[in-house]
């Protein structure tokens, strides 16, 4: 196998639900649940092709796990974007929003067909184990009562489920605030194992870092026999304690603490057995993936009970977490730290045991050019920061591939380091699309696609099968809001948050005047009273009323307008700003969709529409019909919420407005509004190319209709929808946003929390 073949299909597929006797109360509020959000069949007649928009990659991967027994077989765990499993294929049909979080996998050790995984997203949501006997093209879900966090901290922590080598109807999962459970039917049913000395933790209910409970459990062959249990298991613990490290010689019936443990303040992260009875455990004192400042590794003779401290480095910051053990040459293995923040991390390969190390990434060089996104601006991509992922392919010792903060690497080389050669990564993405989307819009002409993203800023998607250099000049972490001149569509603005490794003097607005593919900074002015930031003390993620503010551009692309807590215009680029009359707190401008000089804004108290008709330079209220008494609620309280006022491009006067998920129509510039009674609660939506012989722009929007979440097309003005994904392409409906193609007739993109954009146009 090599990783430049072939792509990661994600296995967030077909679910059918297991039960379990006794667990009645669960169980009900789980078929609840599942009932009001059954898939409903897709009501257009043609049918949706459904595909991913390339980015690759894009987000914190936990884990790379392959399979034991078979070559070419490996299953990645993400903590907020599902399954993936290496050149395979699979639809995406999860309907559950907290299944997308995966707490552990474990493929079966004598069938390669079947594979476990945990799965649960946060520790207020359900949480279930799953079995698949097809490598996850379906998948049989048992809801469990023992709380996941697929995406809290220690995510990156070992395996925490695992099948008995020897009978592998025998499972044990160690969860994070139940202590030790067990299944000896091959995961339908779950039992807590009572005699193992950590119970368990309360699940928090408000705490930014709760424990992170049981962090690996490990077999040892050797000491069973096939058709029975074996008897000799670890489990690490990373709660806080005086113990971190259990045994059991008796198939789990008893437990011991393993003497001689490391510092009692540093908690076991991952671990690995060889065929030699040695256990090796990578330790660190904070569950991470960040916020740790120390750590070790060590190794363990689990017959003679000898520990070793074999720490590739004793000096320096950060702890120990990545961590694989090569099964084709003994006493080989690679370890990786996690948080150096001053030097970066580094991953290390011994050959004997722990006793010398070689510093891989010394030798390593990257060539992102198939994801040039990871160059962060920079001229050289970086080696990668939590490195909690790390596998050796057990068929091929010079195959590795690790994980990191926005990618997965892989490389076939790694054996030129023992000649002192360099060893070559490359993004090993093809396929993985592991992104939370904020933003989309799709321009009348240039790109078909502007997309703005959490963490890794936004693209211009010229071509929706290639990846793309985040946008830069200013470079962003998070793109809060786009927009685009209806009549001159070279025109784009862009908002967002600053990116703590910007070059220049930070800016988090920006506009481009060629498509997108250059862009200029824009510096409103500050607010009377407001002291700014410097740079670099700006906190990652920054969120405030001037550095998150809004912009918009005018039809024509002349006038930006921005809502600093004093709302500002600019009709030259920034060179003078104005700042705007009448214009209340709680309103964001909207641009009319054709003439120039009109604004709209909303008055959230009032309950009236603000118009200006004067460039946006003064806002006067109007008297407003036919919109609800109270739309207070409806004002957006958090920069990634969708603005509910919004104007048809290319029609003057043209209005809709989102108030409690009903949908109301303005034809005379918001003096008037009608409500239009099409049968779905809407929580978005955008515009799209009319249909053939039709003059209205096609509707498309994220809502629900008969309890189905679901995506939607409207043809007749929002008077009656069709549904456009189906039950194979669910996406867990976790769905943040959405922009209709302006140019082509049915293309939607869908921005989705965990799954990338999501495309789907009528089939052919």
């Amino acid at each position: 196998m090599t990783y430049r073949r072939s792509n990661w299909k994600s296995l967030s597929g077909v679910f059918a639900m297991m039960f379990r006797p006794g667990w009645a109360l669960h169980i009900a509020a789980m078929i609840c649940c599942l009932f009001l959000l059954a898939p409903a069949r897709a009501a257009t007649a043609d049918g949706y092709v459904w595909r991913n928009v390339k980015v690759g990659g894009g987000g914190y991967i936990p884990a790379i796990i392959f399979s034991p027994i078979e070559r070419g077989l490996a299953y990645l765990r993400t903590d907020m974007g599902g399954i993936y499993r290496w050149d395979a294929s699979a639809q995406d049909g999860n309907p559950e929003p907290n299944y997308r979080g995966i707490e552990s996998i474990a493929p079966d050790p004598v069938n390669a067909n079947v594979v476990y995984a945990a799965v649960g997203t946060y520790r207020r949501g359900p949480s279930a184990i799953l079995r698949s006997t097809d490598r996850g093209d379906t998948w049989q879900t048992v809801p469990v009562p023992f709380r996941m966090g697929g995406n809290e901290e220690g995510r990156g922590l070992g395996e925490r489920l695992a099948v008995d080598p020897n009978l592998t109807s025998v499972l044990y999962f160690g969860s994070r605030y139940d202590g030790l459970e067990r299944s000896t039917d091959a995961g339908s049913t779950w039992t807590k194992v009572d005699s193992f000395p950590v119970a368990g933790l309360p699940v928090p209910p408000n705490s930014e870092r709760p424990d992170a409970g049981l962090s690996f459990v490990i077999f040892d062959p050797s000491s069973g026999v096939k058709g029975s249990a074996t008897k000799t298991m670890f489990v690490g613990v990373a709660d806080p304690g005086s113990h971190h490290l259990f045994r059991s010689d008796d198939g789990g019936q008893t437990w011991i603490a393993v003497a001689g443990e490391p510092d009692s303040k540093l908690l076991p992260a991952q671990a690995g057995l060889d065929r030699n009875g040695i256990l090796y455990i990578t330790y660190s004192n904070s569950m991470g993936p960040y916020g740790i400042s120390a750590g070790a590794v060590f190794k363990l003779d689990t017959k003679n009970g000898q520990w070793t401290d074999i720490t590739p480095d004793k000096s320096s910051e950060g702890g120990y977490m990545g961590l694989s053990l090569d099964r084709q040459l003994p006493d080989t293995l690679v370890v990786a730290s996690i948080d150096r923040e001053s030097t970066g991390d580094i991953i290390w390969r011994t050959t004997d045991g722990g006793a010398h190390w070689r510093d891989i990434r010394a030798l390593s060089q990257r060539n992102v050019s198939s994801v040039p996104f990871l160059l962060w601006g920079q001229k050289e991509a970086s080696f990668g920061w939590w490195i909690t992922g790390l596998a050796i392919d057990p068929f091929d010792s010079g195959h590795v591939g690790y994980t990191t903060g926005a990618t997965v690497y892989g490389t076939n080389e790694l054996l030129n380091a023992e000649k002192n050669e360099t060893v070559l990564w490359k993004p090993w993405v093809e396929g993985v699309e592991q992104t939370a989307v904020l933003t989309l819009a799709s321009p009348f002409k240039g790109a078909p696609l502007i997309s703005g993203f959490g963490d890794i800023g936004g693209f211009v998607h010229f071509d929706l099968t290639k990846s793309y250099p985040m946008s830069e000049n200013p470079l962003f972490i998070n793109t809060n809001n786009i927009d685009v001149a209806v009549r001159s569509p070279n025109v784009i603005v862009r908002s967002g948050t600053h990116a703590p490794h910007a070059t220049v003097r930070t800016a988090t607005l920006g506009y481009s005047t060629d498509y997108g593919h250059t862009w200029k900074p824009l510096y409103a002015p500050l607010p009377v009273g407001y002291t700014a930031l410097a740079p670099e003390k700006i906190p990652y993620n920054f969120s405030d009323p001037y550095t998150d503010a809004w912009i918009v551009t005018s039809a024509d692309g002349k006038t930006f307008a921005v809502s600093t807590p004093e709302p500002v215009l600019t009709h030259d680029r920034g060179k003078k700003w104005i700042r705007i009359k009448g214009l209340q707190k709680s309103g964001d401008p909207v641009p009319d969709g054709a003439d120039s000089r009109l604004f709209y804004a909303v008055d959230f108290d009032k309950g009236i529409i603000e118009v200006s008709r004067d460039g946006g330079a003064r806002f006067k209220p109007q008297a407003t019909k036919g919109l609800p008494g109270d739309i207070k609620d409806d004002q957006p309280r958090w920069r990634e919420q969708p603005w509910p006022l919004l104007a048809t491009p290319n029609k003057k006067g043209e209005l809709w407005f989102i108030s409690q998920r009903r949908l109301f129509h303005s034809v005379n510039g918001g003096r008037s509004f009608a409500q239009v009674k099409g049968g779905v609660s809407i929580y978005t939506m955008d515009f799209g190319k009319a249909a053939p012989g039709k003059r209205n722009m096609t509707l498309f929007a994220i809502g629900t209709r008969g309890g189905v979440a679901a995506i939607w097309r409207s043809t007749d003005s929002g008077a009656s929808w069709d549904r456009v994904n189906d039950a194979q392409h669910e996406y867990s409906r976790v769905w943040r946003c959405i922009a209709a193609d302006k140019n082509v007739f049915g293309r939607v993109y869908v921005g989705t929390d965990g799954r990338g954009i999501v495309y789907g146009e009528p089939r052919k």
